[in-house]
């Protein structure tokens, strides 16, 4: 059973990376200054960072040790996830690209607000 529980995580874990490219791909196509870095090829770890605007970047990482999601404005951290909730705050960043951004509109029109996923601090 732990053979088989500890393939799935580096399943999910290889799944997440691959995401985590092509999502920077498309912040990189539409403007943005987005990475993400793996070591090895064998994609069990990935550092994603996005630099939302002026002086506000997201980074997530993830590997056999965890998945975290930082976000920081002016160098300070404001919010800080693991797990489960690092990996739904990516997904409304995705969500925020998918339905925000119109094929008209150009990346840097985007207001600030809409662009904050942390609108509460």
């Amino acid at each position: 059973m732990f053979q088989r529980l500890a393939e799935q995580h580096r399943q999910f874990v290889q799944d997440l990376v691959m995401n985590l490219q092509a999502l920077a791909i498309v912040l990189e196509n539409r403007g943005y200054l987005a990475s993400c870095y793996t070591c090895g090829g064998q994609m069990n770890s990935a550092s994603f960072m996005v630099s939302l605007g002026e002086n506000h970047l997201i980074r997530f990482l993830v590997s056999d040790y965890g998945i975290t999601w930082t976000e920081m404005r002016d160098d300070r951290e404001l919010m800080k996830l693991e797990g489960a909730e690092a990996i739904s705050q990516l997904q409304e960043l995705a969500n925020l690209l998918k339905n925000q951004i119109q094929p008209s509109q150009k990346p840097n029109q985007l207001r600030q607000e809409d662009l904050s996923l942390n609108k509460a601090i």
